[in-house]
């Protein structure tokens, strides 16, 4: 498979695999306390045999220099006002010196890129997520993290409209809003957007 372009270059795309969302004891948007496990250590084999293969981990961490940054988008600020949402804590998530702006250490190479100025779902907007990749000749995505129906999606809509082909990696990712949504962000991608497929087809597919 060539994902539709002439000469695949790729890099993992790995999207807030930080203690905000996966450390039970600090996280201000947890998973579920029981999937947290699961997904590092998918993630763990996942980014040690890209690694063996030469293709680069980014790390994509959001992080957030005051409350105001995160109030300005309005539907996020009805979140924090409504205590059943699972975004609750949206205005007290990742701000900068908590400790849940910490990449889940078991996921971090020195090998590994990481960019720390993702602030909305989308990895492209206000990061030089970009920029780094049309700078070292990256055309393929392999999209890992949480979540699913949110920065993943929108991710993976954002490099295919930039003309990245874009791959998923169904057993890398995950979402603290429930297996449904897990399911339809990934039904969203393969329909439109990209693939998605598990770790050792991936790799096997590039390889």
């Amino acid at each position: 498979m060539n994902f539709g372009v002439d000469e695949i270059r790729p890099a993992v795309v790995a999207i807030d695999l930080h203690r905000g969302h996966l450390d039970p004891e600090v996280a201000t948007m947890p998973l579920a306390t029981e999937r947290c496990g699961p997904i590092i250590e998918a993630n763990r084999i996942f980014f040690d045999n890209a690694r063996a293969a030469n293709i680069p981990v980014i790390h994509l961490l959001t992080m957030y220099r005051s409350v105001e940054e995160i109030r300005t988008n309005p539907f996020w600020r009805t979140r924090a006002e409504d205590p059943t949402a699972t975004r609750k804590n949206v205005l007290k998530h990742n701000l900068a010196g908590l400790p849940g702006v910490q990449v889940m250490p078991e996921l971090l190479d020195d090998r590994d890129w990481v960019i720390d100025s993702k602030r909305r779902y989308d990895c492209f907007i206000g990061s030089e997520l970009e920029f780094c990749l049309t700078r070292n000749g990256i055309n393929t995505l392999l999209i890992t993290g949480v979540n699913t129906n949110s920065c993943v999606l929108a991710t993976a809509v954002s490099a295919c409209v930039r003309d990245f082909a874009a791959i998923a990696i169904e057993d890398c990712v995950d979402t603290m809003d429930g297996e449904s949504l897990h399911e339809a962000a990934l039904s969203c991608i393969r329909t439109a957007f990209g693939w998605t497929m598990s770790a050792d087809q991936a790799l096997a597919n590039i390889r």
